[in-house]
């Protein structure tokens, strides 16, 4: 079985399992401020889930690459949809500030949340 580091927890998981719901099952909140609250619900459309990924999953699929290649998202950034990608192998998970995810400052690693994220 397939395991996922993130915010500090290690999460078993079948593999092909959805990332999206293996998170949100672990009590990961992959959701930052308002995008809590107003996301698409894992059908890949709003971007809100947008994490980085090391490790072994599915190629990224045609809802994962537009929503990603549209703003506030850039293509060449390394982050993928949670709600798009299916976990193939051991993960370790990270995720950035901004609506969509989209920042440049950690609010959590693999490890544990970032030292100066007091909310996410």
């Amino acid at each position: 079985m397939p395991t996922i580091q993130a915010l500090g927890k290690t999460i078993e998981c079948d593999q092909g399992a959805n990332l999206r719901q293996v998170l949100l099952n672990a009590g990961i909140e992959l959701y930052n401020g308002k995008a809590k609250l107003i996301n698409c619900r894992g059908i890949g459309t709003c971007g809100t889930c947008a994490v980085a990924v090391d490790g072994e999953v599915s190629p990224p699929n045609w809802r994962d690459k537009t929503r990603r290649s549209l703003p506030p998202h850039s293509p060449a950034k390394n982050l993928r949809l949670a709600c798009q990608t299916e976990v193939l192998g051991d993960l370790k998970v990270t995720k950035y500030d901004g609506f969509w995810g989209q920042g440049e400052r950690i609010l959590w690693t693999p490890d544990a949340p970032s030292p100066q994220d007091s909310t996410t």
